[in-house]
């Protein structure tokens, strides 16, 4: 039985190359030429076809994206920081009320400072900001440089203890604490000015502001006058550092 082939015939064109015999040279027809660009045009029609027939969805809204409940933060006070966080409360409610569209209130039972979402609150993150805002101004930070975690996305607090570096007690620890300090605080403005960052030494804690490549920096400084580097030392290597990093970028 006989199948009917759809193929585009080919020419065959015979060409006399002097020795008498004729060469036969295929030839492709037109029309296959032209098939063959129809069925490019085609391929390119699709792919353009499926790029526009891709869905377009709208933003959700804040409300949305929650589920419908409302997610609450609390922030425990310790006793030292009642009266600064009274002293400085509109400082602290203006900004998470009126910028992030949040409530927040200070619990009298529990010393906590609690943080929720409303229907007018429409970034997800914002509860995560004003959380990290309230945190950094309990840690002992200033409320114009704990601000600065609710307008920058790429800055982060970071909290270690220097018992975490190195096992000191007693009058070693002191020595320690000393080191970080300096006289006057002048090792900590140094370290705080150099690698662009905030500092806060709370009894055998350090607590650090910055971004991420600064608070690395930083924590090395610390760590170094810990293990006990002089400061002269110190400086040094933090303003190389510092230097490369600003060449860098």
């Amino acid at each position: 039985m006989d199948t009917a082939d759809n193929s585009a015939p080919e020419v065959v064109a015979a060409v006399d190359d002097g020795s008498g015999a004729d060469a036969f040279v295929k030839v492709k027809s037109k029309k296959s030429q032209k098939r063959k660009r129809e069925q490019d045009g085609a391929e390119m029609d699709t792919e353009e076809s499926v790029a526009s027939k891709r869905p377009q969805f709208p933003p959700i809204s804040g409300d949305k994206l929650k589920g419908g409940s409302d997610e609450m933060r609390k922030i425990p006070v310790p006793a030292h920081r009642y009266t600064p966080l009274k002293d400085n409360w509109l400082k602290i409610f203006t900004p998470i009320v009126e910028n992030l569209q949040l409530q927040v209130r200070f619990n009298l039972k529990t010393r906590n400072v609690e943080i929720k979402t409303c229907k007018e609150t429409q970034d997800i993150s914002a509860l995560t900001r004003a959380a990290d805002f309230v945190k950094a101004f309990v840690l002992g930070f200033q409320v114009e440089d704990a601000l600065a975690l609710i307008r920058l996305d790429e800055l982060f607090l970071e909290s270690f203890d220097v018992t975490d570096v190195k096992p000191l007690k007693g009058d070693h620890l002191s020595r320690a604490i000393g080191r970080i300090a300096g006289k006057g605080g002048k090792t900590k403005f140094t370290i705080e000015n150099v690698t662009k960052t905030r500092i806060v030494l709370a009894d055998t804690k350090v607590h650090i502001l910055g971004s991420f490549q600064n608070i690395k920096m930083a924590r090395t400084a610390i760590c170094n006058l810990i293990l006990g580097s002089p400061p002269s030392k110190v400086y040094g290597n933090i303003r190389a550092v510092a230097s490369r990093a600003a060449e860098r970028f």
